[in-house]
């Protein structure tokens, strides 16, 4: 006999507990990366320990250089996903409402142009047009990174379900009502996505800021490439890889935490 069998009758069932939702963050996903990028990086000191630089070597990564392009790098790809971010998304929100909507795909198209030329030649002009510096470098970064954040934002708002929407409206909410505590929510996990392949692209193509004089980890890599300095090269690059990897990583825990919780799947 089960349980309900046995109950009297007219006594209310027991209270069932709530179902837990799944732990958003787990302690591997918080140490396994940072820990294998410590690993990485131990080996990287380690062996430059042991190697033997010559004078060339040594002058290029002299004088706190290592550090200042590490720097360098990390303002270039921050200072640019700032301005993505404040480009993109409002632009992405702006698309989707009202007689705007029909812009819509010449802006699409437009980011789509930037992100297909070529960085190295859109970089070129930009130094062309505004000269050698930070500037050209952060434009350029800019509108190559553009692109995966205004069409998320804008896949995005455009999948909400529209009885959703009406019913919102149903109960008396304003257009900025609806959007700000309905679409947006709904929302976050593509424009999230969006914003992390941004930071990525960002940081990727922040190492040719060096050829318009922005500087970054990029001096350092051409800097071994055409002295044919191998340890100067693999620093280089091992630190690009290094911070590209801890991005995403940051970059995911963000999508995590971020994701509301009513969009979860309870398991």
């Amino acid at each position: 006999m089960s349980a309900d069998e046995r109950r009297p009758e007219g006594e209310d069932p027991p209270p069932r507990e709530p179902d837990r939702q799944p732990r958003r963050v787990t302690w591997q996903k918080v140490t396994f990366l940072p820990a294998v990028l410590a690993v990485v990086l131990l080996l990287t000191w380690w062996w430059f320990q042991q190697a033997e630089l010559d004078s060339i070597s040594k002058n290029a990564l002299a004088n706190g250089n290592v550090w200042l392009r590490l720097r360098q790098h990390i303002e270039l790809t921050a200072i640019s996903t700032f301005f993505v971010l404040i480009i993109a998304i409002p632009l992405g929100i702006l698309l989707t409402r009202g007689k705007l909507r029909r812009a819509a795909p010449a802006a699409m198209a437009l980011a789509n142009i930037g992100q297909a030329t070529p960085a190295i030649g859109l970089l070129a002009l930009l130094v062309i047009w505004l000269g050698i510096g930070e500037k050209a470098a952060l434009i350029g970064i800019i509108v190559y990174a553009v692109l995966p954040v205004l069409s998320n934002t804008i896949a995005g708002l455009k999948a909400n379900d529209p009885t959703l929407l009406e019913a919102a409206r149903g109960i008396g909410m304003s257009p900025l009502g609806v959007l700000g505590r309905v679409e947006l929510p709904l929302a976050v996990p593509l424009i999230l996505a969006g914003v992390r392949t941004a930071l990525v692209l960002n940081v990727g193509t922040a190492t040719l800021a060096t050829f318009g004089g922005g500087g970054g980890l990029g001096d350092l890599i051409t800097t071994g490439m055409t002295n044919q300095r191998m340890p100067v090269l693999m620093l280089g690059s091992i630190l690009t890889i290094a911070l590209a990897l801890l991005v995403d990583w940051l970059a995911s825990l963000a999508e995590l935490v971020l994701r509301p919780r009513g969009l979860e799947v309870r398991s």
